[in-house]
């Protein structure tokens, strides 16, 4: 039975596909683009057009099990089975252990000297305090850019900032001069009740001020 089928696989539309590979497919949704290219299934290649990629996912991992069996030729169903198994397992490693990993390394090279710098000053700031409350933390990720060369640097930095009342988010830019970092815009905004605090804007290093958004 098998045989039979894989003498009808990488026909295209004329394919006759074995109902026993019907189903989703984790491969094609998890790794899209990739797994199109593995599979002669070049459709995936529209992941790379806004808007229509989210959706694109979705028929991936619905219809990506026909689409591979008509487009290459496969021994057999067991062969089919055995390679589409071995893509699901590479997404999953990819999408749940490999990009987390990348995610928190590049978190950790952030919170570098204009982090720590722009977290002390938060600290310090005394409407801060008032509307989170003392002591303030810093979330686990940190999110942004950070450009370094010899003795200047920029960095745009983004992360949560959490006290006993609450907690916000902080907006960082920073400029390394003479290989001292200095701030030249810190906000705090807190998302529940609409505040903004300006601590520091590049026209004015200290400033602080408060209001209603």
């Amino acid at each position: 039975m098998n045989q039979d089928h894989s003498n009808q696989s990488g026909l295209g539309n004329k394919s006759v596909v074995p109902p026993e590979i019907k189903g989703w497919n984790w491969g094609a949704f998890l790794l899209n683009w990739i797994w199109g290219i593995g599979n002669s299934t070049y459709i995936a290649l529209l992941m790379f057009v806004p808007l229509v990629n989210i959706i694109l996912m979705f028929v991936l991992g619905a219809k990506g099990n026909e689409w591979a069996w008509k487009n290459r030729l496969w021994r057999d169903v067991e062969h089919f089975k055995k390679t589409q198994k071995k893509w699901s397992i590479a997404g999953g490693i990819i999408v749940f252990v490999i990009l987390p990993l990348v995610f928190f390394s590049i978190s950790n090279m952030l919170k570098g000297d204009a982090f720590n710098l722009s977290l002390e000053t938060i600290k310090s700031n005394t409407e801060v305090t008032e509307l989170l409350g003392s002591p303030i933390e810093h979330g686990f990720f940190v999110t942004g850019s950070i450009q370094i060369g010899g003795g200047s640097g920029k960095a745009i930095l983004y992360y949560t900032v959490i006290g006993p009342k609450g907690e916000a988010e902080a907006y960082v830019i920073a400029e390394k001069e003479m290989g001292k970092w200095v701030l030249r815009e810190l906000i705090v905004y807190e998302e529940e009740h609409k505040r903004k605090i300006i601590i520091i804007t590049s026209q004015q290093k200290m400033h602080n001020k408060s209001f209603q958004r």
